[in-house]
């Protein structure tokens, strides 16, 4: 009987698969549809660190590798290769926005976004902003889309950065990127 052995997913194994594709910037992962192989204990925590059965993940290019292959469908994370999908737990957004340059003043500005992972995005139509409220302590938390469906959460100093630009349009206080308003909160809010 000449069955082919059950892929058992590993963090080298991974690796290794991404290497092989040798493809310059990021892999085509919305291409690759491999059979499910089962959850890895890797996760990426909430301040953007990943960890691998409870121990730091500290070398930035592996950390840097994975994320390039990370792809979330119907709400679950997934490290996905030519011929693995593996699942991993996402405690927030799977990216940290730590910074961002600015073009341009107003409604011509300009916002480019870097993560924690060297990925940039620029603000506009393809990668909306967006702001979530704490049910329980009203704290905004901000969010930019970086890839389909993978969000980096704007870390604070950055945000105030954004509060410090922004401007008063249509009722909301907000920021111009790309032609696009943003809104971060409604302007009367601002009054109370």
């Amino acid at each position: 009987m000449s069955g082919q052995k059950p892929v058992t997913p590993s963090p080298d194994g991974l690796a290794e698969s991404v290497k092989a594709t040798k493809t310059r910037g990021l892999p085509p992962v919305h291409l690759w549809n491999p059979p499910f192989c089962g959850d890895l204990d890797i996760k990426i925590k909430k301040d953007g660190s990943w960890s691998y059965l409870g121990s730091p993940i500290t070398r930035f290019e592996l950390v840097k590798l994975f994320s390039s292959i990370l792809k979330k469908e119907e709400g679950k994370y997934f490290l996905v290769t030519p011929v693995e999908k593996v699942g991993i737990t996402v405690e927030d957004a799977p990216f940290i926005a730590v910074d961002f340059d600015q073009a341009g003043v107003g409604n011509a500005q300009r916002l480019t976004f870097t993560t924690h992972v060297e990925d940039t995005a620029i603000a506009g139509p393809d990668h909306p902003i967006r702001i979530v409220f704490d049910s329980e302590t009203d704290e905004p938390s901000p969010y930019i889309l970086v890839r389909t469906n993978l969000e980096a959460r704007i870390d604070r100093k950055s945000f105030y950065r954004l509060v410090e630009i922004g401007t008063h349009h249509d009722g909301w206080f907000g920021v111009w990127s790309d032609g696009q308003f943003f809104p971060l909160i409604a302007s009367q809010a601002l009054d109370d």
